[in-house]
């Protein structure tokens, strides 16, 4: 996220003085870069008290529901060729029945490889798979190709998914290796 460039530039009344952009990145994310700490700080108290009020049901972003607040922002702050920098991911934390664990957490179809919440690493784009899945992973690679019959039960479903998706995956590992 930190080499990410901004896709646009603006300003915010009363803080002029703070160059401001949105960061070209998967997530939500402004940057505000500044010469002084206590400006910075400031903004980012004022984005923060107006994130967690702001609704747009629309789009399904809620502020609250049924007292619940589910708006809160994520910093990342560094300090860069003299400034500093501050990036704030806004979150949200909604959940509904169909995603009880979250709207925006990895949803039950991918939680046999990640189930953990999008933390802090992950924001940042440096995210950390479990360990467990380097073997898992060559396990299903080897069923895609046709030299092993068994998975684990929980990547199974995404493996025969993957493998009727590309039923000739095991005719190009042939073509490789002759």
């Amino acid at each position: 996220m930190e080499l990410a460039p901004l896709q646009k530039t603006f300003s915010f009344t009363g803080f002029e003085q703070i160059k401001a952009g949105i960061v070209k990145w998967p997530m939500s994310v402004l940057r505000l870069t500044s010469n002084s700490k206590e400006d910075l700080i400031n903004l980012a108290d004022k984005i923060l008290q107006e994130w967690r009020q702001y609704s747009d049901p629309r789009v399904q972003v809620l502020a609250e529901s049924n007292g619940t607040p589910h708006h809160t922002i994520t910093p990342i702050a560094r300090k860069r060729d003299g400034q500093f920098e501050l990036d704030l991911v806004l979150r949200d934390n909604q959940t509904s029945p169909e995603h009880p664990d979250g709207i925006y957490h990895p949803h039950k179809d991918v939680q046999h490889i990640k189930k953990e919440n999008i933390g802090l690493i992950e924001v940042m784009g440096l995210a950390i798979l479990p360990p467990r899945l380097k073997a898992e992973v060559e396990q299903v690679a080897s069923y895609l190709v046709g030299e092993g019959d068994t998975v684990a039960s929980y990547h199974q479903e995404w493996a025969d998914q993957l493998k009727s998706q590309h039923p000739d995956l095991a005719d190009k590992e042939k073509a490789l290796k002759s």
